[in-house]
């Protein structure tokens, strides 16, 4: 069974516009590929959640801060949920690089601008990560972003990014250390508004600063908190507020540059 891309969120698609004159607008000029939230992210921790495979309820590690809003969504999804798992099942019976790389080529489409690697999911280990790699080489005319808390398996390959991938490392891991030692790009996910303003970080609301971007930056709260937690008042309070959490429209200039 061939591997599953998908036409990417309204959040991803607000990055064509910071690509003037291209026309991203066919189904999978821009186009994700998932796998199963929590169950593929060996190295998460305040975010680590899963949905059960076949009834989707929801399991919170108990480092958990807030509710992966992935797994959330699988949750409430079992045709997505499938979809995942399908791609994570096939994947993990492959044992090399190149079977890997050349599964994640065959179906993703020519026309494809932007790739986001793991709407769902992270690097499950080194191997698959090393796929990406490759797959991002043999696609020079395709951005490839990932955020991610797999953060060894970067590491183990410093100097050896190609250019059209953008990686971000996703605070909230167990080895957040990684981070300050290497230098890495990073990502947070705050409560508030006024917490990125705090760490001096911009927030990032339509993925400029995760796929074109070149500082750390902040991602509000979203998706589906449990009632009661410090992360669902916190969620009540900023859509009570209509605060956008991950959907405002930013402004360009002519030549496509993001206005901070």
């Amino acid at each position: 069974m061939a591997l599953l891309y998908s036409p990417t969120n309204s959040k991803t698609r607000r990055l064509a516009q910071y690509f003037p004159g291209e026309d991203l607008t066919s189904p999978f000029a821009m186009v994700g590929f998932s796998l199963p939230a929590g169950w593929s992210c060996p190295h998460a921790e305040i975010c680590l959640s899963k949905a059960d495979p076949s009834t989707g309820k929801i399991t919170d590690s108990p480092q958990v801060e807030f509710r992966c809003w992935a797994a959330s969504l699988e949750a409430r999804l079992p045709n997505i949920r499938a979809n995942y798992w399908s791609n994570f099942d096939e994947l993990r019976a492959m044992k090399t690089v190149n079977e890997m790389t050349d599964s994640l080529l065959e179906p993703l489409p020519a026309s494809t601008r932007v790739c986001r690697v793991h709407v769902h999911g992270d690097f499950y280990n080194q191997t698959y990560f090393n796929a990406w790699l490759e797959v991002a080489r043999q696609r020079p005319s395709t951005l490839f972003y990932a955020y991610t808390k797999s953060l060894p398996y970067w590491v183990e390959r410093l100097g050896e990014i190609p250019e059209n991938l953008e990686l971000n490392a996703s605070l909230g891991g167990v080895h957040d250390g990684l981070i300050r030692k290497h230098g890495l790009k990073s990502a947070q996910v705050v409560m508030h508004p006024d917490a990125a303003e705090n760490l001096g970080l911009p927030i990032d609301t339509d993925e400029w600063y995760a796929a074109l971007g070149q500082v750390n930056f902040a991602l509000l709260l979203n998706g589906t908190q449990p009632a009661g937690s410090p992360a669902g008042k916190a969620l009540s309070f900023l859509r009570a507020k209509k605060i956008h959490t991950g959907f405002g429209k930013a402004k360009v200039e002519s030549d496509g540059k993001r206005v901070p």
